[in-house]
């Protein structure tokens, strides 16, 4: 497996500048094609930074991809966060948070599963009703763009009417099914 920034964007120049290809299925063409996906989303790598955001960002909803950068469903993920990120650029800001970075906010929001994307807006956490038991955040990768525009624009909808939880419109068969992990009970 490819890890680290600096070496993925070396390789990544390399193969283009020797006009090296990997057909379509590769798993080396598939790792690097969606981590470079992520390059495109910022990156928070510290409680502070994440509070930064969650503060500072007005008027907009902040999506933060809880992860890691090598499991790939959260690559999944990243590809549609990254290929949404400027459509939504009027309503949403896009960030990519490692929980191994950030363990206050993994055990604060219960993450016990990857990718799981909490939702903000003007500084208060925004649930979801997405049918399940948890509605803090969602967990696993949206099935589309769409889904993921949708509920974008029903969070931002009904935050600007004051609401702190809305209901998904996603089909409940686009949501992935888990069970919830109690700890310490």
């Amino acid at each position: 497996m490819l890890i680290g920034c600096s070496f993925q964007l070396d390789f990544l120049q390399c193969c283009t500048a020797t006009k090296t290809s990997f057909p379509p299925g590769n798993k080396i063409r598939d790792h690097l094609v969606a981590s470079k996906m992520s390059l495109f989303l910022p990156k928070l790598s510290c409680k502070k930074d994440i509070d930064e955001v969650i503060k500072g960002v007005a008027e907009k909803v902040v999506v933060l991809r809880f992860g890691r950068d090598e499991d790939s469903v959260c690559l999944q993920l990243d590809e549609i966060l990254s290929k949404t990120a400027h459509d939504l650029s009027n309503m949403a800001s896009i960030y990519i948070v490692d929980v191994d970075k950030a363990p206050i906010y993994t055990r604060y929001f219960d993450i016990s599963y990857i990718p799981s994307t909490v939702f903000f807006f003007n500084g208060q956490h925004m649930k979801v009703d997405y049918g399940s038991p948890d509605h803090t955040k969602f967990v696993g990768s949206f099935k589309t763009k769409q889904d993921f525009m949708d509920l974008i624009e029903v969070i931002y909808r009904g935050a600007m009417r004051g609401k702190m939880i809305v209901q998904s419109p996603i089909d409940p068969q686009n949501i992935p099914k888990y069970d919830l992990l109690y700890h310490g009970i």
